[in-house]
């Protein structure tokens, strides 16, 4: 009888012993709670984040590409930007020496760092143009357009027109009227490629007619 009695009791220490209670200097359990810890931390960095808010500059009116920007050009906006920040120019790193914009920067857009560049990145040359045809109504500084030229001929006047450059790009763009609005003009700046120039000046000294096509492709 005293045997059977010691057999259980031996049997039973194994049980007892994994019901212990978790000891605070198990690594377990330190293991969990830095991980709780690390977590709730990360959490509180990106909310902490979200609600910073950093001042970056703004467009105050559009600004043609190959403008050189100043403080009069500029507003300062506080903004959210979260995981955006690195995109944007701080005022308080101010913007890069000589900069000007690459492309049509809108009134109120954020100035991006990949809006502007120097001017020896620039590879377009605005070249001006005037045109009778009226343009759609949604032409603007940005707006892209086809420009073809007819050369001059003695029989008939002028050549079929041909196309020398696609989706070129306006930078500026004023809408002028003689004194008496019988005639109206547009005079636009279009950036043209260097590789381009060639062709369209060669067509403008020769008093070619210039048609500008308005183009809307997706970089419009």
């Amino acid at each position: 009888m005293s045997l059977h009695l010691s057999e259980r009791t031996t049997g039973a220490e194994p049980a007892a012993a994994r019901l212990r209670k978790p000891s605070w200097r198990d690594p377990r359990l330190l293991l969990g709670i830095l991980l709780v810890l690390g977590s709730v931390a990360s959490v509180v960095a990106l909310v902490d984040a979200a609600d910073r808010t950093t001042e970056v500059y703004a467009a105050k009116r559009d600004i043609p590409p190959g403008t050189s920007l100043t403080a009069e050009d500029l507003l300062v906006v506080p903004v959210r930007l979260g995981n955006a920040e690195e995109f944007y120019f701080p005022v308080a790193a101010g913007l890069p020496r000589d900069a000007v914009a690459g492309a049509v920067l809108r009134e109120g857009e954020l100035v991006a760092r990949s809006a502007l560049v120097h001017p020896d990145a620039l590879d377009r040359k605005p070249v001006g143009l005037r045109v009778e045809d009226p343009l759609p109504a949604s032409t603007d500084a940005g707006s892209r357009v086809d420009i073809w030229a007819a050369m001059p001929n003695a029989v008939n006047g002028f050549d079929e027109p041909r196309q020398l450059i696609e989706a070129a790009e306006i930078s500026e763009m004023a809408v002028t009227e003689s004194a008496l609005g019988t005639t109206r003009s547009t005079e636009l700046l279009v950036l043209v490629e260097d590789a381009d120039l060639p062709l369209l000046l060669s067509a403008l000294s020769n008093q070619a007619k210039i048609t500008v096509v308005h183009n809307p492709s997706p970089g419009s």
